[in-house]
């Protein structure tokens, strides 16, 4: 609109009459008493108002008082000398996305509202708007969650940049232990499964096992490496440890005594994932040199390279048969950000891309088979989003977002129809399949 220093514009609010409204300049009389909320409409009344005579003034973004009234795309013919008053009339309500809390005892229950897209089998797209409960329970970090796995069907443990690694209670929202030793923040945690031990990798260099029924002090420490340490995997029979760092070396350790049995370097391979195949000597691992490597434990030699990718690999996961692997890309803007089926047993080549996330694929898992007709996998992105993919067919079946969480880190399967999923900003969410209208995930608790 253009200015003038000797113009001003004249803007008042005033509620219309129900019946009849009011009278305006010429005595014509204006209905604008409707249901729903109030919202501006616009009437003229003389007075001086910027520009010259005749000129096209538009009405958007008009500042009333601290409150800015959008009037769209509307633009009137300006008499010179009007003055513009706003007026308040009802008009009929409009689907708006809202969410709000109560608070309800110990625990704050929300009602949230969200919309999400939700794809199915034969290829048809809904967006759907859902309303659920929702329990916030005691945080279980003070700062941001990097990583988080499943100790038991009751228990998962993480880390954060807080150093500090907690066991915690996803079912009832409790913390069971807090441990500390860690210098620096926590990057990798490892389980050994239907027990109370565990590992933490973290930038101090160092790893560290512990005890849910010993002491809060660590109960065996691996010092070897030179750099943060960005790789961690058990071996299937929870003898051996394996540990990979950005010093570009791979470590495997003697669980009971703590000493390190074997060293392999290869020249740029940072290290960003391990996973140990089941029931397999092998070792998966993933690097910032954009390849993927089979490791083989008798030895600690490198059995097999994939075909190298386009973009940095960040994480890996093996199948439960240890039949298939996955391994996800970092990227942004949509260029790279996919996920990649490999298989382990005789080609070793590219199965299947799941391409559709925004920014960097973080983490990504096999969902149980309980879940569906079909084999599924889920992923996590820094672009905030989770979603269900059909396995074979690569068609995202399902998309989360959860807004506010910022990048999300890590993502862990805690039981047959429940995930964890850790994130920058908004700690642990616990995450539930619903098959009720398909195969549709929920945002249930946070902690």
């Amino acid at each position: 609109m253009p200015s003038s220093s000797a113009s001003s514009v004249g803007l008042s609010f005033q509620p219309d009459r129900p019946a009849g409204g009011y009278g305006a300049r010429g005595g014509r009389k204006r209905r604008s008493w409707r249901e729903g909320r109030w919202e501006p409409s616009l009437s003229l009344s003389r007075s001086r108002l910027p520009g010259r005579r005749g000129e096209r003034v538009p009405l958007a973004g008009l500042a009333l008082g601290g409150v800015t009234s959008s009037l769209g795309k509307h633009n009137f013919q300006q008499p010179h000398g009007m003055l513009l008053r706003c007026h308040l009339k009802r008009a009929l309500p409009q689907k708006v996305s809202c969410r709000f809390c109560a608070v309800m005892g110990k625990l704050q229950s929300k009602l949230k509202h969200s919309t999400y897209k939700y794809s199915r089998p034969d290829g048809f797209r809904d967006e759907r708007i859902q309303t659920k409960a929702f329990q916030e329970y005691s945080p279980a970090h003070v700062d941001t969650v990097s990583v988080v796995a499943a100790l038991n069907s009751d228990l998962c443990v993480s880390g954060g940049k807080d150093k500090t690694v907690v066991a915690y209670n996803w079912r009832t929202g409790n913390v069971v232990k807090r441990l500390k030793g860690h210098e620096r923040e926590i990057t990798k945690i490892a389980c050994i499964h239907k027990s109370g031990q565990f590992f933490s990798a973290s930038r101090d260099k160092t790893v560290m096992m512990w005890d849910l029924q010993g002491s809060s002090q660590p109960r065996q420490q691996f010092s070897g490496h030179t750099m943060v340490v960005t790789g961690l995997a058990v071996s299937p029979d929870t003898s051996q440890l394996c540990t990979g760092s950005r010093d570009n070396t791979l470590l495997l350790w003697d669980v009971g005594t703590g000493q390190c049995a074997e060293r392999a370097s290869v020249s740029r391979n940072l290290v960003t994932h391990l996973c140990w195949v089941p029931r397999e000597p092998y070792i998966l691992q993933t690097s910032e040199d954009k390849t993927i490597r089979l490791w083989d434990s008798r030895g600690l030699q490198v059995a097999h390279i994939f075909p190298a990718k386009q973009h940095i690999q960040t994480y890996c996961e093996v199948s439960e048969d240890g039949h298939k692997c996955i391994s996800c890309s970092s990227g942004f803007g949509g260029e790279g950000c996919e996920a990649t089926l490999w298989d382990l047993r005789q080609t070793r080549n590219r199965i299947c891309e799941y391409e559709g996330h925004f920014q960097t694929v973080a983490s990504c898992v096999f969902l149980p088979r309980a879940l569906a007709l079909m084999p599924v996998i889920a992923t996590s992105s820094h672009d905030c989003k989770v979603k269900i993919w059909n396995q074979d067919s690569g068609a995202c079946l399902f998309t989360l977002s959860l807004d506010g969480a910022g990048p999300l880190t890590s993502l862990a399967v805690a039981d047959t129809v429940s995930l964890l999923c850790a994130s920058f900003s908004r700690g642990i969410r616990l995450l539930r399949v619903d098959h009720s209208r398909g195969l549709e995930l929920q945002e249930v608790a946070g902690f």
